[in-house]
């Protein structure tokens, strides 16, 4: 029932006056002196109850309870405090306790704890909306549903607010406020981690993106389950940064699950450049069926067929596992299906063959008889495998010099180092370094090449080539390709020792362009031979892009 205007304004004033009487006026501060941090008294907390309790009369039983309640309590509980007011000023009935806050799982990592307040005054302390919505995040103030997170044994209760959720995500709008729209105060989400719900939620709250490499994936996930596409690209960011040879089979079997074109992309150059670092990883055992399929198939990978056969073994033995099955050569054929028809066997040296397939109890020996026929026999049987080699990646090169030359006196080696620093504008990966040979005929050199980043090996290695006598590069090639990251520099070295003089580079370029990459060089405090960017050795750099 709605009051007269007049008796309105009487009951307000009697407030005012209880208001004088209850708190007693406090000491005139001296001059300078900040009073603003101080806590109210106990009259002025219950004061905004007693208030309400006076204009809205039809709430005054949980004005009653909330003035008792606010006069009793200490003050210290704001959370108490604050939700007795609010219950006061506009629910019906009494104030509900607030909900016991549960104990978190072990495998979830700690959450902020926004549930003690320091103030029943906080807004004034948090000036931005962005600052006060992030402090609502994991909060049991005002909550109005709990997500229960997480397996059975390891499931985590988490407060949230509809209103937050549905604002950010599609998904929980649907839910909240959708024609079937959940009635229920507690959902239960048993396919999300904890950590990765809460990473979420702090997005949703306060636009904030904390992720980690143990947890990228299942964020992703929750990302995608939620249509966060802001966050999920955030993750998928995340995951292109970090990738290398040994998770890219991971990442390529997930990318594919989530639909991420971009980072199945980024997975297939890794794999292929690096093949066979990707295949002896222990990511690729844990791929799926379909993803082990696909990468058997591929025609570019870069990887020798004896290592794709050991691949594929080391997979059918995990999956052997995982199965629950004795790894046997009958259960390894039944997990791998018609993927073992995929390896192309034949292309195998026979050495090759006879030291490893062959003796591997996974083919038939019909299959072992017909192999060894077809290497060695005129009348070649059929057989059941792919016959031809896969074609790989086409080496690129980036040549520095614009022309090469020669001197009675240059370019002399006696064990000193030739070295250049170089970066680049996109991921590629360095397969080995194009050197100047012999100017005076056919000779031979020892030489060691090296790949460093910040004074750390990468890779090297030690070995002979043969010059012609040409102004022709010859290739040195490193064990692996090596992954190198962009806009960071790099130094490339390389140590000969020969008894001959070598042609040597001329007017160097600080900058090339090949393809789609983009090469920078500058000078090396490593070089003692001379090399630097307008002249030397080292003219190339072979790569996989």
């Amino acid at each position: 029932m709605l009051l007269p205007l007049a008796c309105l304004h009487g009951r307000v004033a009697q407030c005012l006056t209880a208001l004088l009487v209850l708190a007693e006026p406090p000491p005139r501060p001296r001059r300078g002196a900040r009073v603003h941090g101080a806590p109210p008294s106990r009259a002025e907390a219950a004061l905004p109850a007693k208030m309400a309790a006076e204009l809205y009369p039809a709430a005054g039983a949980a004005a009653a309870t909330a003035t008792a309640t606010a006069t009793a309590t200490d003050i210290a509980n704001s959370n108490a405090a604050a939700a007795a007011a609010a219950a006061a000023a506009g629910r019906k009935g009494p104030p509900s306790a607030p909900p016991p806050v549960p104990p978190p799982p072990a495998p979830a990592p700690p959450a902020p704890d926004n549930n003690n307040l320091e103030s029943p005054n906080w807004q004034s302390f948090h000036p931005t909306l962005r600052e006060r919505n992030a402090l609502m995040f994991n909060n049991e103030l005002m909550a109005d549903v709990h997500f229960v997170v997480g397996p059975p044994g390891a499931a985590r209760r988490v407060p949230a607010h509809k209103y937050v959720l549905a604002v950010g995500s599609s998904v929980f709008y649907a839910m909240f406020y959708g024609d079937l729209a959940e009635v229920k105060s507690e959902i239960h989400i048993p396919d999300v981690e904890p950590a990765a719900f809460l990473i979420l939620l702090k997005y949703m709250y306060s636009d904030e993106i904390d992720l980690e490499a143990d947890t990228v994936l299942a964020t992703l996930y929750a990302a995608k389950k939620y249509i966060v596409p802001a966050l999920a690209k955030a993750c998928v960011n995340f995951l292109e940064t970090s990738l290398e040879a040994k998770n890219a089979c991971v990442l390529l079997s997930q990318s594919r699950l989530f639909e991420e074109p971009e980072l199945t992309q980024r997975c297939w150059e890794v794999i292929d450049a690096q093949a066979e670092m990707a295949l002896r990883s222990e990511g690729f055992c844990e791929i799926d069926w379909q993803t082990l399929e696909i990468i058997v198939t591929r025609e570019a990978l870069n990887a020798k067929e004896a290592v794709v056969f050991e691949a594929v073994l080391s997979w059918a033995e995990a999956e052997c596992k995982r199965q629950g099955l004795p790894a046997t050569p009958r259960n390894k054929r039944h997990v791998l299906g018609p993927v073992l028809y995929l390896v192309r066997i034949p292309t195998m040296t026979l050495e090759e063959f006879a030291n490893g397939a062959a003796q591997s109890d996974i083919l038939t020996l019909e299959e072992t008889h017909s192999i060894f026929l077809w290497y060695t026999a005129a009348n070649k049987p059929l057989l059941s495998f792919p016959l031809t080699k896969r074609k790989g990646l086409a080496p690129q090169r980036c040549h520095r010099f614009q022309s090469s030359a020669y001197r009675s006196n240059q370019w002399r080696y006696r064990g000193r180092c030739d070295s250049i620093q170089f970066a680049v504008d996109r991921r590629v990966f360095v397969a080995g370094l194009g050197l100047y040979g012999s100017s005076s005929g056919k000779a031979e050199y020892s030489v060691k090449i090296e790949l460093k980043r910040l004074g750390v090996v990468l890779a090297q290695n030690l070995t002979k080539f043969v010059s012609d006598g040409s102004s022709n590069t010859f290739s040195v090639w490193f064990e692996h390709p090596v992954q190198v990251e962009q806009d960071t520099f790099y130094t490339a070295s390389a140590v000969l020792d020969g008894s001959e003089l070598s042609y040597f580079g001329q007017e160097g370029m600080t900058e090339v362009q090949c393809g789609k990459v983009t090469f920078q060089f500058q000078c090396s405090s490593d070089s003692t031979n001379g090399t630097g960017v307008q002249g030397g050795q080292i003219p190339e750099l072979i790569f996989y892009a």
